[in-house]
């Protein structure tokens, strides 16, 4: 089907390059009006290509920057014609794989193992520069350090990347894994964890950070990339297939750049944007949304030289601790996992 959908868009970006060339002729020659061949032409360029995106998870305010490009209007003036979906029960890096979303929400992590395995995913730019995500646990746990994770359970959904980086930040602080009990909290979400079993879990700050905070529910919250830089990798990330970037390279760098317009938005205007995703997913908390957007908006570009940009570092750092943590064989080509050649100038 992807090839069937590829061929479309190459018939109608034929049949418009005719169109518009039709137009000019007549335009040329004098045989409308100027009315007329106003119309025309705005006809021709207002067919607009379509486009999916997928999510990596329900709507939040990671994907801040897609909903206001929509919004705004950055995706029409860029000639696209965008569906924003929610994944499938594969995630979003089978559909990006596989053509059924041309462009999606992922994770460094998952680009780095699907690379390994041989899936030619391709990152395009960094949605939030550095890792927000951590270890969180009620302040009552008393969880200050990783040396302090002895003798608690921790509540997560069984992967052994969880265990490694456990076992690194633990390592950093002398502190034995060993004295940790794992606890698969399967769907149950960190306020009803933590209020059984579960001592600490690993929560991503923008969202249930914020929303420990409104709750007047505070907890201590140890950063992974606080113990190594190899986890400070980037998470989320906005991807695509190498397909669509051999194929159609001028449909992804007007798609990154819209969506770069309206992360650079949200970064100056956090409110406005937060109203324009609640516009868009109604059903979302106003006050967390609103919260989370004003944490997070210095937080999309911090100390990059532009939003999106990614450091070779980053990836490789990244791809060496798998190997050493025997999480993956060999390392990847990372410059071939990224690329910042889509995104607009600083």
């Amino acid at each position: 089907m992807h090839h069937i959908r590829t061929s479309g868009w190459k018939k109608r970006a034929f049949l418009l390059t005719m169109i518009m060339m039709l137009t000019a002729a007549l335009a040329a020659c004098g045989s409308n009006s100027k009315g007329e061949e106003s119309a025309q032409q705005g006809s021709a360029e207002k067919e607009l290509r379509p486009v999916k995106v997928v999510l990596d998870w329900t709507p939040n305010t990671n994907h801040t920057g897609l909903y206001v490009a929509q919004a705004e209007g950055y995706f029409k003036e860029a000639g696209l014609d965008v569906e924003i979906i929610q994944p499938a029960t594969g995630g979003s890096d089978a559909m990006i794989a596989s053509g059924e979303a041309a462009f999606g929400i992922t994770v460094q992590e998952n680009i780095t193992q699907a690379r390994s395995q041989g899936v030619p995913i391709v990152s395009l730019a960094a949605i939030i520069q550095h890792n927000t995500s951590g270890f969180a646990a009620p302040k009552s746990k008393n969880i200050q350090s990783p040396k302090d994770f002895e003798g608690k359970t921790y509540g997560g959904w069984g992967s052994p990347v969880e265990e490694a980086v456990i076992r690194t930040i633990m390592k950093n602080e002398n502190a034995d894994f060993d004295k940790v009990r794992n606890v698969n909290m399967g769907n149950a979400d960190f306020f009803t964890a933590v209020k059984k079993d579960i001592d600490f879990a690993w929560i991503f700050y923008a969202w249930t950070g914020i929303e420990a905070e409104l709750r007047g529910e505070p907890i201590d919250m140890i950063y992974v990339n606080e113990s190594s830089d190899a986890l400070d990798y980037y998470t989320p990330v906005l991807a695509t297939s190498e397909k669509m970037i051999a194929d159609d390279p001028e449909v992804v760098k007007a798609f990154v750049g819209a969506v770069s317009k309206g992360y650079q938005y949200a970064m100056k205007q956090p409110e406005q944007a937060a109203d324009l995703l609640l516009k868009a997913v109604p059903d979302l908390d106003k006050e967390l949304v609103q919260a989370s957007q004003q944490w997070l908006s210095p937080k999309y570009q911090d100390d990059a030289p532009r939003w999106g940009e990614q450091k070779r570092e980053v990836w490789d750092n990244y791809a060496k601790w798998l190997v050493d943590h025997k999480l993956m064989e060999q390392e990847i080509d990372v410059d071939k996992a990224f690329t910042n050649e889509f995104l607009p100038d600083a």
